[in-house]
C-alpha cells in the first residue's frame, strides 16, 4: 500500500485502508476537530485544545479511547458530571471513556494540546472539520 501523505485541507482518509503517521499528523493539526478516518464501525479524530482550554464536558453513546501526543492535561472523568475524577495526562498516555462516561480533558500546557481521538462507532460525520471550539459546540447532536 502506497503511504498518503498529510494533507491539512483533506479531510478525511476513510473507509478504506490508511496508513499513516498519525502522532505527526495530530502534532502538525491545527483544528479543534479534524476527522482523519472514518469507517463503519471506527472513526479516528485530530484535536488541538488552545493552551489554558478544554474539550468542554461531554458524554457520548460510543466508547472513546483519546491519547496524548503532544503537552500536558487532566482528565476529568465519572458516571455522575458534579463528581469527576481527575487523571494528570500527558505526551503518549491515553484513556479510554466508556459509553455513559462524562468526560473533558483540560489543557495544563503552555502550548495547544494536540490528541488523537477514536469513536467506535463513528460520532461525527465523515469529513468533519471544526476550526473552533465554538463551531463544534453548534454543530453538536447531528450524527447518530
Amino acid at each position: 500500500m502506497k503511504r498518503k501523505l498529510f494533507r491539512p485541507n483533506l479531510a478525511d482518509h476513510g473507509p478504506g485502508p490508511y496508513l499513516a503517521d498519525i502522532a505527526r499528523q495530530a502534532r502538525q493539526n491545527g483544528c479543534f476537530r479534524r476527522t482523519l478516518w472514518t469507517g463503519c464501525h471506527m472513526q479516528l479524530t485530530l484535536m488541538c485544545i488552545p493552551a489554558g482550554d478544554d474539550i468542554g464536558l461531554e458524554v457520548h453513546h460510543v466508547d472513546q479511547y483519546i491519547r496524548i501526543e503532544k503537552g500536558r492535561g487532566i482528565a476529568l472523568v465519572g458516571t455522575d458530571p458534579r463528581q469527576l475524577k481527575k487523571h494528570r495526562i500527558g505526551e503518549g498516555e491515553a484513556i479510554l471513556v466508556p459509553a455513559g462516561v462524562w468526560h473533558n480533558i483540560l489543557n495544563t500546557s503552555d502550548c495547544p494540546l494536540k490528541l488523537t481521538s477514536l469513536y467506535a462507532p463513528p460520532e461525527h460525520p465523515p469529513g468533519t472539520v471544526h476550526a473552533t471550539q465554538q463551531i463544534a459546540e453548534a454543530a453538536e447532536g447531528h450524527y447518530e
